[in-house]
């Protein structure tokens, strides 16, 4: 095989660093997506062999408490928290996930530095995430255990470098000596086998965990990504923080104002506050912000996480054990 790790009998497991880093079954992580990921969804995820993560960009801090003790509750799997460094209310953030006893921090938006220590501190296993090569060695030197590198075709808000997954993979691979997690464009079993032939050791999903029963996210957002065609995606707002969206009335409203030379400030206006959650939790399609990635063009159902991660390691399976065609 090309990539480093084997598959148990019966392909019943998958042993590696990111398995045996995380304590799971299969290297398919849920991506910590804002108003898609609460506990639900992370412990379908949990359950079914994967690592589920409780997004907590969306959440105020009693919120996020409230997940993870209903995921405790619910049952013992291993499970994540994401915590995008940008949020205002962080360190009341940091210091839940620290007395809840969280065990796998995965952070993002901002410097590794700034709490992989005081994690490492407690004994947390830390991840970050970036969109460089440039930026995944600052998180090497920052002692993150591992590092998720997320692609140009990714949803929510990206890179600025618009690196596609295909060339950051290698080029991440290279560069850093730690485990590697891929994201952006990632659906299928195929798409997992591409990724860890080029050297990821995992795989984070975001887009096709939107589109099932358990994400938190509004029904009329998650039939829109599975309505959703080549080309209905857009990476836009790239003064502000770069952000791909479905295309709709307010995408237009970004749109136009961009080409009318519209300033930092007036694009700040226009967004607003609360517009994700318009779109993405209370299901307005027109003015609402809808962040979701490429590979949207290729969901065609909705369905359980679960069934999710046993399809993809399914298909990842078949996928390397069949002989290539030419």
């Amino acid at each position: 095989m090309l990539f480093e790790g084997k598959i148990a009998a019966g392909n019943a497991a998958f042993d590696n660093r990111i398995t045996q880093l995380f304590g799971i079954q299969y290297p398919i992580i849920q991506a910590g997506m804002i108003w898609a990921s609460g506990w639900r969804l992370a412990s379908a995820v949990s359950n079914a062999g994967g690592l589920g993560i409780i997004g907590a960009g969306s959440m105020y801090p009693a919120v996020l408490r409230e997940n993870i003790q209903k995921y405790k509750a619910a049952g013992n799997k291993p499970y994540a928290v994401n915590l995008p460094l940008l949020y205002p209310d962080i360190e009341e953030l940091v210091n839940i996930v620290l007395e809840e006893e969280v065990p796998i921090v995965f952070t993002s938006a901002g410097n590794p530095k700034t709490w992989t220590a005081k994690f490492k501190e407690h004994g947390r296993k830390v991840v970050h995430v970036v969109s460089s090569a440039k930026f995944a060695r600052k998180c090497e030197e920052a002692g993150v255990d591992a590092v998720v590198a997320e692609g140009f075709e990714a949803g929510g808000h990206n890179g600025r470098e618009e690196t596609t997954t295909l060339c950051l993979i290698p080029s991440v691979r290279e560069s850093i000596s730690i485990p590697l997690i891929a994201a952006g464009g990632i659906a299928t079993g195929r798409a997992m086998y591409a990724m860890m032939a080029l050297g990821a050791e995992g795989v984070q999903i975001g887009s096709r965990f939107v589109c099932t029963d358990e994400a938190s996210s509004h029904l009329a957002f998650k039939e829109a990504v599975v309505a959703a065609n080549e080309g209905d995606t857009a990476l836009t707002l790239k003064q502000l923080t770069p952000v791909r969206l479905i295309k709709n009335a307010f995408y237009k409203k970004i749109l136009e104002a961009e080409a009318s030379g519209a300033d930092v400030q007036a694009l700040n206006e226009l967004l607003g506050r609360g517009r994700a959650k318009k779109g993405m939790f209370e299901g307005d399609m027109q003015e609402g912000e809808l962040e979701i990635g490429q590979v949207s063009s290729i969901i065609n159902k909705i369905m359980p996480a679960g069934d999710v991660v046993k399809e993809v390691w399914a298909e990842f399976c078949a996928t390397a054990a069949a002989p290539f065609r030419f």
